[in-house]
């Protein structure tokens, strides 16, 4: 059987890579995903606001708090 791989792990897998990111409240993040930690805290690299796909704003790097993260899904 195999083993399904745990949320961390795939995580791993995209580090360096383009990431999506919904948070509570409907705001969108595009960037390069950098680092987490345990409680699931991204540092977000080259990071856009995106408004029905389209970039709102530029940020640059970003600290997105766990508990304000939906989902991740890679670019």
């Amino acid at each position: 059987m195999v083993q399904p791989e745990r949320p961390f792990d795939l995580l791993n897998k995209e580090i360096g890579q383009a990431v999506l990111i919904r948070l509570k409240g409907g705001t969108q993040i595009r960037g390069k995903l950098s680092s987490f930690d345990i409680h699931m805290n991204l540092v977000i690299q080259d990071a856009e606001e995106l408004e029905d796909g389209v970039t709102r704003a530029k940020i640059g790097t970003i600290l997105l708090r766990g508990g304000n993260i939906i989902y991740i899904s890679p670019v």
